[in-house]
């Protein structure tokens, strides 16, 4: 199943209810989220600085990724930014892959 690196920043509303429901509860409200989506979340931390958590997340495929992006940013507690993560393996099929290329001005 394909990994996920969610990260997000909370709003000042998404910031009250982290104090409401505390880091466990939020990370429960993502649990629920994230398996209601066929996934489940691997890892989940909080951090100081410009994002507020950090969720590693494994998903069926990229439109439950999206679905899940969609969901948080619409609900307007927080912004998110995914990133697919992949593996050594699948670095290694890649560059075996054949691709036709011609860089810019050659």
């Amino acid at each position: 199943m394909p990994k996920y690196l969610i990260q997000a920043t909370y709003t000042a509303d998404g910031i009250k209810g982290v104090l409401r429901e505390g880091g466990t509860g939020r990370r429960q409200a993502v649990e629920r989220m994230t398996e209601s989506l066929g996934g489940r979340v691997e890892q989940m931390y909080y951090a100081f600085g410009e994002t507020d958590v950090y969720v590693i997340v494994d998903l069926p495929d990229n439109v439950s990724s999206a679905a899940l992006g969609l969901r948080v940013s619409a609900a307007g507690g927080a912004r998110t930014k995914t990133v697919v993560l992949l593996t050594p393996e699948e670095i290694d099929e890649a560059t075996r892959q054949e691709v036709e290329y011609r860089a810019p001005g050659t």
